[in-house]
C-alpha cells in the first residue's frame, strides 16, 4: 500500500463525513470530496504535462487544500516539493503571482479569487483512479522520501501519537511539514481535523467548546497551557515529528 493510499484509505466507510474543517476558509472537506480531488489534481497535472517524478512545488498553509495538493502530485507520479529551493516548473499556491518569486512556469492558484473553485484549471476534467506503485513522492529538507518510507513512516507515528476515528482532531500547527504528518494521521484513521487559523491561548480553547475537540495538537508552550481540560486530550507537536528528518 503506497503512502497516498494509506491516508485515503478511511475514505470509503467515512463517506461525506467530515474531513477537515479548515477554520481560516470556512471550507469543510469530505472524505468522498478528499480523495475525488486528490484524484483530481492528479489527471489536472498529467494534462499540464506532469512527468513521473517531476517536483512540483506546493506553497500552502496548513489546512484543507494542503493534503489534496500534496497527495494529488504523489498520486500522479509527482514528487511535492514542500521545502524552499526546489527547482520545478510547476507550483500550487494562493496566489498566481507567486511565479517570479519562485521561479516557476506555471502556478495553479487555490481559492485566488472571492467565490473561485479550489484548485481552479486542476479540478473538473477528469480523475486519474489509479496512482503509481511506488517510486518518489515528497522532497523535503534537500532530500526525496519514496513511498515506502512515508507509508512506513506513518505507521511508526501511531505509536506516539493515537487517533481514533471518533475523534475530533483541533490542529494548532503552523509548519507545514507536520501539519501534513498530523492530516496524515488523522485522516488514515477517519478522524475530523479542525484547523486553528492563527492559534491563540484563547482561539483554541473557543475553537474545542465549539467543535468538542477531543484532541489538541500544538506547539509545546501553547500545549502547555492548553492543559486543564479533561475532556481534552493536548498533546506537543513535537509527536509528529518524522523520523524521517533529523
Amino acid at each position: 500500500m503506497t503512502w497516498s493510499e494509506l491516508v485515503m484509505r478511511a475514505a470509503p466507510r467515512r463517506g461525506d463525513r467530515p474531513a477537515v474543517s479548515d477554520v481560516r476558509t470556512g471550507e469543510v472537506l469530505s472524505y468522498s470530496a478528499f480523495t475525488r480531488r486528490v484524484k483530481q489534481v492528479a489527471a489536472g497535472l498529467h494534462r499540464h504535462g506532469l512527468r513521473r517524478g517531476e517536483r512540483v512545488l506546493v506553497r500552502l498553509p496548513v489546512g484543507a487544500a494542503l493534503p489534496v495538493a500534496v497527495h494529488g502530485v504523489a498520486w500522479a507520479g509527482g514528487v511535492a516539493a514542500l521545502g524552499p529551493g526546489a527547482d520545478a516548473r510547476l507550483m500550487i499556491g494562493q496566489s498566481p503571482y507567486d511565479a517570479s518569486a519562485e521561479g516557476v512556469k506555471r502556478v495553479f492558484a487555490v481559492r485566488s479569487e472571492p467565490g473561485a473553485p479550489p484548485f481552479g484549471e486542476l479540478l473538473g476534467h477528469g480523475a486519474l483512479e489509479f496512482g503509481p506503485l511506488a517510486g518518489p513522492a515528497l522532497a523535503l529538507a534537500g532530500r526525496v522520501f519514496d513511498h515506502d518510507e512515508l507509508a512506513g513512516d506513518l505507521r511508526g507515528l501511531v505509536t506516539r501519537l493515537a487517533v481514533g476515528g471518533d475523534d475530533v482532531v483541533l490542529a494548532a500547527v503552523s509548519d507545514a511539514f507536520k501539519g501534513l504528518r498530523l492530516l496524515d494521521l488523522a485522516l488514515m484513521a477517519g478522524a475530523h481535523v479542525v484547523v486553528a487559523h492563527e492559534p491563540t491561548l484563547v482561539g483554541c480553547r473557543v475553537l474545542a467548546q465549539e467543535r468538542r475537540a477531543t484532541l489538541a495538537v500544538a506547539p509545546y508552550d501553547l500545549a502547555k497551557r492548553l492543559l486543564g481540560d479533561p475532556a481534552l486530550r493536548v498533546v506537543d507537536e513535537r509527536a509528529v515529528v518524522s523520523s524521517l528528518i533529523p
